[in-house]
C-alpha cells in the first residue's frame, strides 16, 4: 500500500456540525399565534395517530448519509474492505429501520440485532483472506453500536479477530483512528466529507452533496490526507426526514414530500423539529426552498423522542425524524409520552 500522508483532524465546533445535520427550516410561526402574513395556502391540520410513516424525499433535499465504513489507512487490507463491501452490497435504509426498531423497540441487543442481519443476508458468507485483529468502534448511539457488530461479524468470517469498543463522538473518534487505536467505524458519508473539510468552520457552506458519488469524491483528496480509507456506501442512508402520522398519509393520500407541498402546503400546517430547524438548509428552509412548502407555525421539538410523541397526540402536522428510525417500520406504535415535554418555540428559534 502506498504510504499516505496523516493529516490532523480539527474538531468543527458543535454548532457548526448543527447547521450542517439540521440546515433550514424557513421563516417559523411561533405555536399558538396566527400564522405568518406572507404563509399563502389552507395547510393541512394535524391528525393524531400511533404509527407513523417518513414522506418520501423524492427531490433529494438531504445530503447523501449512506452508511460506510471508515478505516485507518494501514489496517484497509483487500480482505478487511472486501468483508465491509459484502456488508454495503446488502445494507438498505430498510434493513436499518428494523435493526433500531429491534434493538430500540424490541429491546434486543446490538449483538444480536447485527446477527439477524447477517443470518438474514447472507453477507459474511464466503469471505476469507483475513488475519490479525482488528479494533471496531462505534459511537455513542445505538445503530452505531450495531452497525460496528454488523461489520465484527464480516470481518470475523473472513479470518480476522475483531472486538467492539466505545469510542465517543466524531471530535475524539477520527483522531483515535488515525492513530491507529482501533481500526475501523461505521459512518456517514456526507457528515464525514463535512468535518474532514480543512474549510470548515461556523458559517461555511456545506460541500456533501446529494449524490453520493460527488460526495465521495468531494471527501478523496482530504481523506487521503487524513490516512483514512472508505468502504463502498451502502444504500442505507441515515438523514434527516419528515414524518407524518399513517391515518395523515391515507386521509390525503400522500407519500412524498412533493405531495405534501402540493396538498398541505400553507397556515393550517404545523412543523415540529429542533430549535435550529427554522434557519438550516435540511430542513424547514430547504423544505420551502427545494419543495415550495410552508408552515404556518413552528413547534421546538428535539428530532426524534418529542417530535414523534407530538405527532402521535395531534400537535403537529410534520415531525422531524431520522429515515432510520425504528418506530418508522410497519406496525410499530408510538406512545403519546407526557404531554408536559412539549416545549412551544418563539420567533427567537434558530441560530
Amino acid at each position: 500500500m502506498t504510504p499516505i500522508r496523516k493529516k490532523t483532524l480539527t474538531a468543527i465546533p458543535a454548532a457548526g456540525m448543527l447547521a450542517f445535520a439540521l440546515a433550514a427550516c424557513g421563516s417559523p410561526g411561533s405555536s399558538g399565534t396566527t400564522a405568518p402574513e406572507d404563509v399563502t395556502g389552507e395547510g393541512c391540520v394535524p391528525i393524531a395517530g400511533e404509527e407513523l410513516v417518513a414522506l418520501e424525499d423524492d427531490r433529494n433535499l438531504q445530503a447523501s448519509e449512506n452508511i460506510l465504513a471508515a478505516f485507518n489507512a494501514d489496517s484497509a487490507s483487500g480482505s478487511a474492505l472486501e468483508a465491509v463491501n459484502a456488508v454495503s452490497a446488502q445494507l438498505t435504509t430498510d434493513w436499518l429501520i428494523n435493526l433500531n426498531k429491534q434493538v430500540d423497540v424490541d429491546r434486543d441487543t446490538p449483538a444480536q440485532a447485527a446477527q439477524t442481519f447477517l443470518d438474514e443476508t447472507g453477507a459474511a458468507e464466503g469471505l476469507s483472506g483475513g488475519s490479525g485483529a482488528l479494533i471496531v468502534g462505534y459511537a455513542d448511539f445505538s445503530e452505531s453500536e450495531t452497525l460496528a457488530n454488523i461489520y465484527a461479524g464480516a470481518l470475523e468470517a473472513a479470518g480476522f479477530e475483531t472486538e467492539t469498543q466505545s469510542v465517543g463522538n466524531r471530535e475524539a473518534y477520527l483522531v483515535a483512528l488515525q492513530d491507529g487505536q482501533f481500526h475501523v467505524m461505521p459512518e456517514y458519508a456526507a457528515s464525514l466529507t463535512e468535518f474532514i473539510n480543512p474549510d470548515a468552520g461556523p458559517g461555511s457552506d456545506a460541500v456533501a452533496s446529494s449524490e453520493i458519488d460527488e460526495t465521495l469524491a468531494t471527501a478523496e483528496p482530504w481523506l487521503n490526507d487524513a490516512g483514512l480509507v472508505v468502504s463502498e456506501p451502502a444504500a442505507a442512508i441515515d438523514s434527516n426526514a419528515y414524518a407524518v402520522t399513517t391515518a395523515f398519509a391515507q386521509e390525503h393520500d400522500i407519500s412524498t414530500l412533493s405531495e405534501f407541498a402540493e396538498k398541505c402546503s400553507g397556515k393550517a400546517s404545523i412543523l415540529g423539529g429542533p430549535a435550529e430547524c427554522p434557519d438550516r438548509p435540511y430542513c424547514q428552509l430547504g423544505l420551502e426552498e427545494v419543495y415550495g412548502i410552508q408552515f404556518g407555525q413552528f413547534k421546538t421539538l428535539d428530532i426524534g423522542t418529542l417530535s414523534k410523541q407530538a405527532l402521535v397526540t395531534g400537535e403537529v402536522t410534520v415531525g422531524t425524524v431520522t429515515s432510520t428510525d425504528g418506530s418508522l417500520a410497519k406496525g410499530v406504535t408510538v406512545p403519546p409520552g407526557p404531554e408536559s415535554e412539549t416545549e412551544e418555540s418563539t420567533e427567537d428559534d434558530g441560530e
